[in-house]
């Protein structure tokens, strides 16, 4: 047997971590695996709770993160910090996973000291470089350099082909979201279909929902809860102050709005599975949701998770109030048409695709 293969997992924010435990966890399983986990801190105090459930060390913690950064500020730290980490421990492979700044600068410190990198969830576009911003310019530059491409859909494996991508460096494995989500399910002991009366699960963050689209959406939160006398709204709040001035003035009053701090992941778990419905603009929550049997209203207009509409499991409603109220009232009203969504099967995997994910990157070791 010969030496280990050295693997650098780069991450940085909440997501990341949710998504890349259970690779690291399948990892630290194969004997001729030895596992770097490094985090930019990008996501500090929400990214170690991640940690911490999924029982994960952090070999290497950058901190990047400061008051009244921009994003190069961050970028360009993390640069720095990963570059000095390559060259000292000289990875075979970096694995960065998604669209984030993390996993942009991840992937380019790696090229930049010639070692291969994995993308895990590749192939996700809106064809729109501005929206998600600046998400989808990440993962199509991650996409320009990256070596080996884990799409988690036939869907992005196409998208990646469409790019000049060969099926050489593509490997379809599935959504390592839904093995993490599983996980989280077994280890709480809870059933996907734990609702507790009608409650709606609010999450909305993304910088092209901020200003008056958060407004629109609070509206639509307002005349829910003026139509359904029994409904309850929990909304956990991300710490963006941009969110927090919008949404805070304008439902933290009512006595059936649950405000609160951004919940770590096995909690947020316990969230969707007693929810009724769930309004979000998150793509974690379009991969996870529908494993649970939960509608998602998707609070964009573009999504880089198409397989979620297709598959009848997901809706884009955007931010305007009218077509929020009216597609969540159908769905309250109408039985069938809840039981459509709910029963529909999740497009995004079967939980193994970490497995999927080291075997591949082996297999052209």
């Amino acid at each position: 047997m010969g030496a280990p293969l050295r693997l650098a997992v780069v991450l940085g924010t909440r997501p990341e971590a949710v998504k890349l435990a259970p690779v690291v966890l399948e990892a630290a399983r194969r004997p001729d695996v030895v596992v770097d986990v490094i985090s930019t801190g990008q996501h500090d105090d929400m990214l170690r709770s991640m940690i911490e459930w999924f029982g994960i060390t952090l070999d290497l913690d950058l901190k990047v993160m400061t008051p009244d950064q921009t994003i190069s500020d961050v970028a360009a730290a993390a640069l720095d910090g990963l570059s000095r980490r390559f060259r000292e421990h000289r990875p075979d492979w970096v694995l960065v996973q998604g669209d984030t700044t993390t996993a942009f600068v991840g992937a380019l410190a790696g090229f930049y000291d010639r070692i291969r990198v994995a993308h895990v969830e590749a192939g996700l576009r809106t064809d729109d470089r501005f929206n998600p911003y600046p998400e989808e310019m990440n993962r199509r530059l991650v996409g320009r350099l990256a070596d080996l491409h884990l799409a988690p859909t036939t869907r992005a494996a196409e998208n990646l082909r469409r790019e000049g991508i060969t099926d050489e460096h593509i490997e379809i494995t599935g959504n390592t979201g839904i093995d993490a989500l599983l996980l989280t399910l077994e280890r709480l002991g809870v059933r996907p279909d734990a609702a507790d009366g009608r409650r709606i699960l609010v999450t909305a963050h993304r910088r092209e929902n901020h200003g008056e689209a958060m407004r629109g959406i609070c509206e639509a939160v307002l005349r829910l809860l003026d139509r359904y006398p029994d409904l309850v709204v929990e909304f956990p709040m991300h710490r963006s102050p941009r969110v927090r001035a919008e949404v805070v003035p304008m439902l933290g009053g009512h006595p059936r709005v649950e405000l609160g701090e951004p919940l770590p992941h096995h909690d947020f778990v316990r969230a969707m599975a007693r929810s009724t419905l769930i309004l979000s603009d998150s793509g974690g929550v379009q991969e996870e949701a529908p494993s649970l049997g939960k509608p998602v209203l998707v609070l964009r207009d573009t999504t880089e998770r198409p397989e979620a509409v297709e598959a009848g499991v997901a809706e884009l409603v955007g931010a305007r109030p009218d077509d929020i109220v009216a597609r969540a009232a159908r769905l309250l009203d109408d039985e069938a048409a809840y039981a459509q969504m709910a029963q529909a099967v999740n497009p995004f995997g079967d939980g193994t695709a970490a497995r999927r994910t080291i075997d591949a990157i082996l297999r052209r070791s």
